[in-house]
């Protein structure tokens, strides 16, 4: 019994190393496949050409989506040319007025002004954006073109556009968010960077996304051959 005893203390000695060394490998700067990013099980399409498709499935009523918004939006514009950067507004609970209100402000043109204006609505200045006369109390205190934004916001083109969101969210498997999809095959989060890391704030959790984001656009460009493009 006594030499069973200590037969298995060593099993779980050489388990619990085992487990620590794949802890130690796998890091947001060394992300490993099933610990920090995942392949979709069905590839998806993309429309970039040379460049690498980065979608990025969110939505205005999350709070962890606001907090990456800065920091995303400083590593896009660092990506410059070798990326192709897409955003999906996902419907999980009646947020289909959030999805117009995006799709509409991408279609006027509007979204690099007002996409931040829209987060600090739901989450600064408390406008749910729940339904449309939500969003219409935003537009009007915007500034927008009322009569243009409502145009397109009831559009058959919008109506279209939500169909493909759905499709894409479901594509892509999207079951949280802020979520992020690379060429149409690697998926990451915030929340999977740091899988091996235990529990850190969500700062660590943003930082270490874009770390692993950066790591599999490099390893695309390699497999692609494609020559990043410096800014």
């Amino acid at each position: 019994m006594r030499l069973f005893s200590q037969a298995v203390r060593r099993m779980f000695l050489v388990v619990g190393l085992s487990l620590l060394a794949s802890g130690v490998s796998a890091t947001p700067t060394a992300p490993q496949l099933g610990a920090e990013y995942r392949v979709l099980s069905q590839p998806q399409p993309t429309e970039s050409g040379k460049k690498i498709e980065v979608i990025e499935f969110f939505g205005y009523f999350c709070p962890h989506c606001n907090a990456l918004e800065p920091l995303i939006a400083e590593w896009v514009k660092k990506q410059g040319d070798n990326i192709v950067f897409k955003r999906v507004h996902v419907n999980f609970r009646d947020q289909i007025p959030q999805q117009k209100l995006y799709l509409t402000l991408e279609a006027m043109g509007k979204i690099d002004e007002f996409h931040i204006k829209v987060f600090n609505a739901v989450h600064i200045e408390r406008n749910r954006l729940a339904n449309d006369a939500d969003v219409m109390d935003f537009v009007t205190k915007s500034g927008l073109d009322k009569q243009k934004f409502t145009d397109i916001y009831n559009s058959f083109t919008i109506q279209s556009k939500l169909k493909r969101f759905a499709q894409q969210s479901e594509a892509y498997q999207v079951d949280g968010v802020p979520m992020i999809a690379i060429d149409g095959r690697y998926i990451t989060s915030p929340v999977q960077a740091v899988a091996t890391m235990g529990r850190v704030q969500e700062d660590v959790q943003n930082r270490a996304v874009l770390q692993v984001m950066d790591v599999l656009i490099a390893k695309i460009q390699k497999e692609k051959n494609i020559v990043p493009v410096k800014k």
